[in-house]
């Protein structure tokens, strides 16, 4: 009687170690696609395969581009939207927090409230611009009622996924060793929902630079948006693309402010040690 053979496996690499991409060639794919792109973006209407009108050529939008960087009227706008996302997003994260933990730590509270939170997240916040407009008019005031709704639960949702994430044994050790309700916040429920909290902000940043240059663009409230609709009402075609690159640029410079803020503050967690390389 004959035993079949096992199946052959893959032997392992000598030397140990494994076959990776190396970052340099993953930023060059990136920048040849992203060149391949705007050479896309030149051909297609010199071509006629779409008008001009609608969509001008590339170099057009970059000529555009360096105009606007030389009035002041631009860097205005540029400080009005920055200033809008980011305090707006500041008040949005502050409530996130406070509200998340008291939330998160009273199992009665959180029960009480789960079904109103709900019910209100998922309410687009443009759905507020009527009232936005009615009790702030035009203003600054208008575009943050605006972002801290649609940020703010963002940060809630993740804070109460953190606390209640803590491990029951390791609230029980602390309370055995005498720590503090104030204490085990800060030694065991902080370090569990801080993780949580920082994908919240990540997310809450972005959601938040897009509804501040909503709430310009369809309020008329000062900053980027209400130049682009000022641009497309008087069909300066390459100057509306130009404002809406620079929107673009925005958002990466926030993603990217985000995740070094994730890496400094989180260099302990083993989901960003992964990233640094040995």
């Amino acid at each position: 009687m004959t035993s079949t053979p096992a199946p052959p496996t893959r032997a392992p690499r000598v030397d140990g170690t494994r076959r990776t991409r190396l970052p340099g060639n993953t930023a060059l794919l990136g920048v040849l696609g992203f060149a391949t792109f705007l050479a896309l973006l030149e051909v297609v209407p010199r071509l006629g395969i779409v008008a001009p009108g609608y969509l001008p050529p590339v170099s057009r939008i970059g000529v555009a581009l360096v105009e606007l960087a030389g009035e002041s009227a631009f860097w205005t706008a540029l400080g009005d939207t920055v200033r809008g996302w980011f305090l707006g997003l500041l008040i949005a994260v502050a409530l996130g927090i406070v509200v998340g933990f008291v939330l998160g730590a009273t199992p009665i509270l959180r029960e009480a409230t789960a079904s109103t939170i709900e019910f209100l997240r998922p309410i687009p916040s443009v759905a507020l611009i009527p009232l936005a407009v009615l009790v702030f008019g035009t203003n600054l005031r208008s575009v943050l009622l605006l972002v801290v709704y649609a940020a703010f639960w963002q940060v809630l949702v993740q804070v109460l996924h953190g606390v209640q994430d803590v491990d029951p044994v390791a609230q029980e050790t602390a309370r055995t060793f005498g720590l503090g309700r104030l204490a085990r916040i800060r030694h065991v429920t902080w370090p569990t929902a801080l993780p949580y909290l920082l994908t919240g902000v990540r997310l809450a940043a972005a959601v938040a630079l897009i509804l501040a240059v909503t709430a310009e663009l369809v309020i008329g409230a000062p900053g980027l948006g209400n130049e682009i609709g000022v641009a497309q009402s008087g069909a300066a075609v390459a100057r509306m693309y130009a404002l809406i690159i620079v929107t673009g640029l925005l958002g990466v410079a926030v993603n990217v402010l985000a995740r070094q803020l994730e890496r400094l503050l989180l260099r302990w967690h083993p989901s960003i040690r992964r990233e640094v390389p040995a």
